[in-house]
């Protein structure tokens, strides 16, 4: 997340909303969170906790268990959690919401787009596409991370892509 924001601060104003009900188990949700919130004391941002709440994420993705790491699933997890921050936004009068996401090279830019944009079509609330990898982001986040001992996950966070970490014929690259 050090990317996205140290790219944005000079434009806006940034708050990170934290909203990762997603994450399995439970100790790896607490990890990354504790490691979110380091980062923002690092770079002086605010950070919001959203309330974890993996049984409602788990009923949402019901019947896509066995979708492919990066498939439907995926953009119906990256639908769940960017309403939820749209949401987050309109209650508290943000105009603009990106994601953080886009940094990985495993994320799919145009579909996270694509998702934000629709999401914020017909309301106040503008979606701004940065893919963040770009110009070095991703190398950027990891020299950062290295830096400041901030902890890298191995996998994208759920029960089912922690699954097909182990799994060699996954996907390993998206535009």
């Amino acid at each position: 997340m050090s990317v996205p924001i140290k790219r944005l601060q000079p434009d806006h104003e940034v708050t990170v909303f934290f909203s990762n009900s997603n994450i399995h188990p439970e100790a790896e949700y607490l990890k990354r969170l504790e490691h979110a919130r380091h980062v923002a004391r690092l770079l002086e941002i605010h950070l919001v906790e959203d309330v974890y709440d993996p049984k409602d994420w788990l009923k949402k993705m019901h019947g896509y268990e066995s979708e492919p790491e990066g498939g439907v699933r995926c953009a119906k997890c990256i639908r769940y959690r960017l309403l939820k921050t749209i949401e987050y936004a309109k209650k508290y009068g943000f105009d603009h919401v990106t994601t953080t996401l886009t940094i990985s090279p495993h994320k799919n830019f145009s579909k996270i787009t694509e998702i934000g944009e629709l999401l914020t079509q017909d309301s106040d609330i503008l979606f701004l596409p940065h893919d963040f990898k770009k110009k070095n982001g991703f190398k950027e986040s990891v020299e950062f991370c290295r830096k400041y001992e901030i902890y890298r996950q191995t996998y994208c966070g759920c029960v089912f892509s922690l699954k097909d970490q182990k799994n060699p014929r996954r996907l390993q690259v998206r535009k």
